[in-house]
């Protein structure tokens, strides 16, 4: 097939051989996709320094017929991350962004929803406004869910279907890890949860937001570890659940 060119995050790169890269990339056009960079570990790499993590390029690559793997011709640099790696809670959140894309997008699903919404992220991190690194990794792990069809109801109880959001008296909700949804305080009972954790009424309003307004609405709020961690950890566990593994960048989050 002749070259293709499209807009694409580098979401990870893995060494192949002795100076090769396995290049993991969400394209604007085809979604996710797999690419081998030839040379690219070599001191004078075609490639240049587009192939780190997130940086936002202009990808030329061949896609052959029953191949799993593209042949990478080259990348033009449109964006690049290098600035922020000086601050540290910033490259976690990169590596968070880079990881739940790794993880939870399927090969060659076209995917534009998405590709715009870790462009957004990643903008609000180089704006880099206070607290930045926490508003944006819930933002970006809720629309995540939202957008792979995974985001249980957050306002009725998995368990006997309850209204959990009464305007004169919201609830209790709780969620446990592999369990999808969230349970109203007499199911959890009756469900013999151990290990539980409780989702605010406060959280819960914050994500019903945060899935009509863009991120940038939510900047002048103060955003701290603290600011809505209940939601942030309820939010790991339902994308754990759905990958069957932990997130590694998860724990340095914590």
């Amino acid at each position: 097939m002749p070259a293709r060119v499209s807009e694409a995050f580098v979401i990870q790169t893995y060494p192949l051989q002795e100076s090769d890269l396995i290049v993991s990339f969400l394209a604007r056009d085809l979604g996710k996709l797999r690419g081998v960079a030839k040379r690219a570990r070599r001191p004078k790499s075609p490639f240049g320094a587009g192939l780190q993590r997130l940086s936002r390029v202009r990808l030329s690559y061949f896609q052959k017929e029953n191949r799993e793997l593209v042949n990478l011709d080259g990348c033009d640099l449109i964006q690049s991350q290098f600035a922020l790696a000086g601050d540290y809670e910033i490259g976690v959140a990169l590596d968070f962004l880079a990881e739940i894309s790794e993880q939870l997008l399927p090969a060659a699903e076209p995917n534009e929803k998405f590709f715009r919404l870790l462009g957004a992220a990643v903008d609000h991190l180089r704006s880099n406004p206070p607290g930045a690194s926490w508003l944006t990794t819930i933002y970006f792990a809720l629309w995540a869910l939202r957008l792979a069809g995974l985001l249980p109801e957050l306002h009725v109880c998995l368990g006997c279907g309850g209204w959990l959001d009464d305007p004169a008296a919201p609830s209790r909700a709780f969620f446990q890890r592999s369990r999808h949804g969230l349970y109203c305080q007499t199911c959890r009972r009756g469900e013999l949860f151990s290990g539980s954790w409780e989702l605010s009424p406060d959280s819960r309003a914050l994500a019903g937001r945060m899935l009509k307004e863009p991120i940038a609405n939510f900047a002048a709020l103060s955003w701290t570890r603290d600011t809505a961690a209940d939601l942030r950890r309820f939010l790991i566990q339902q994308l754990e659940t759905h990958i069957e593994r932990r997130l590694i960048t998860a724990s340095a989050l914590a």
